[in-house]
């Protein structure tokens, strides 16, 4: 009997070792599991200025976060400014403030930047992370309350007025956290689980459950938003100015004219939600009603010197801020002056000279040369300029009378007055 006692003793001492050793070594070998349901992230882009299009998408974004139930919703953001109204980026901020979800900003990837009152949502956030070399700052004028501000950027907030905080600098303030990657800002928000896996060193590293679903905006968004950049909202002003004034020449209502309507209004919409100055706004159109004095008769005169000039200043003083680069203001002056001065009378001039419209009623029309015709020259015909020519015989000397007696192509074929040479190659 006390042989029995003592064995039974011995196996119930084993099993309770192992019962206490077997928990320990399985949590050396064993992924850590949260018990608690993983969910899901939603991450929306913000790239551009932000504008109406964005500000409703985010809005929308929100909207949806809170009824499907999502943990967090992430803003990555590469933004150099606002467009919207005071009103607008004071009503966004309150939303993203009040949401239900945790409304948390990535600046990133690495070299983005968040300006102006894209800056100034930061400070409704729930976190802000930012990737190295990004920036934010230059907060300018409050638009989001100066009590706000002060209580997320702190001593910060006067430096951060008028420039930008590197990495660096936005980490030693402790207004942002760094995350180089958009999952090392997600794996630390608060909710969001994640387990420790063993890896073949035996070091431990984190390995993310929540889900993460990137959500993007319409096709028909996306193309609003594009259009409202400053860049794209004056080349298709310009552009469809360009082509209305081209059609304006021609017979009927062809390609040109559509394309051109379709380019004015996208590139009105676009200077309408931008800050665009009026009066420039103005001066482009001068430039454009001053080339069409000009553009049928082939040669520049007073008119093109006033749309040159008118298409410069309105260009340049075109925006106070958010402005384009020089290479799309070269692009836009560079080829809109080419292109009516030398390209567009020359188009012009091959629509009139197509058998549709004709120029049989300038034949024997007077005018006068406005230099010598001597075989070639210029010659105004009801205060139109042309190129001309005459036969060598007759030369005709600048104020002199002439006659057209021919079209060649896109040149007149003159005579003077009186005096004319016969042309022996009419047998008739």
């Amino acid at each position: 009997m006390g042989a029995l006692r003592v064995t039974i003793a011995a196996i119930a001492a084993v099993v309770v070792v192992a019962g206490v050793a077997q928990p320990v070594g399985a949590q050396d070998t064993e992924p850590t599991v949260p018990t608690t349901e993983p969910g899901f992230v939603n991450v929306i882009e913000i790239s551009g200025l932000l504008d109406p299009v964005l500000a409703n998408f985010i809005d929308g974004a929100i909207d949806d976060a809170e009824a499907t139930g999502a943990r967090h919703l992430v803003l990555q953001v590469n933004s150099n400014g606002s467009v919207l109204s005071e009103a607008a980026l004071r009503g966004l901020a309150d939303r993203i403030a009040t949401s239900t979800v945790p409304v948390s900003i990535w600046i990133g990837p690495s070299g983005s930047q968040a300006r102006g009152g894209t800056a100034q949502l930061a400070a409704v956030a729930h976190e802000v992370c930012l990737s190295p070399n990004s920036k934010i700052g230059d907060l300018g004028q409050s638009i989001v309350p100066d009590e706000t501000l002060s209580a997320y950027f702190g001593d910060a907030l006067s430096r951060l007025r008028d420039r930008a905080f590197g990495d660096d600098e936005a980490i030693d303030a402790g207004i942002v956290r760094l995350a180089p990657v958009l999952g090392d800002c997600l794996i630390d928000l608060e909710g969001f689980q994640s387990r420790v896996v063993d890896s073949d060193t035996g070091q431990p590293r984190r390995e993310p459950i929540t889900q993460t679903f990137f959500v993007g905006m319409s096709l028909l968004d996306q193309l609003f938003h594009t259009i409202a950049s400053p860049p794209v909202a004056y080349l298709l002003f310009l552009i469809g100015m360009g082509l209305l004034v081209f059609e304006l020449y021609t017979a009927g209502v062809g390609v040109a004219g559509v394309v051109g309507a379709f380019c004015f209004i996208a590139g009105c919409y676009g200077l309408d939600v931008l800050p665009a100055h009026g009066w420039a706004v103005a001066l482009l159109v001068l430039a454009m009603f001053a080339f069409a004095v000009d553009i049928q008769t082939g040669v520049p005169r007073v008119w093109t010197g006033v749309a040159v000039a008118a298409l410069i200043v309105g260009s340049v003083a075109l925006f106070d801020e958010h402005d384009f680069s020089w290479i799309t203001l070269g692009a836009g002056l560079i080829g809109m002056i080419l292109a009516m001065v030398n390209g567009m009378p020359a188009m012009v001039r091959t629509r009139f000279s197509t058998p549709t419209i004709g120029r049989e009623w300038m034949i024997g029309e007077m005018g006068e040369a406005v230099d010598d015709v001597s075989p070639d020259g210029k010659v105004k015909v009801r205060d139109a300029l042309w190129r001309a020519h005459t036969n060598r015989a007759t030369p005709i000397k600048a104020g002199e009378a002439v006659r057209v007696v021919a079209i060649a192509g896109l040149e007149l074929e003159v005579e003077p007055e009186e005096g004319g040479a016969k042309d022996y190659r009419d047998r008739s």
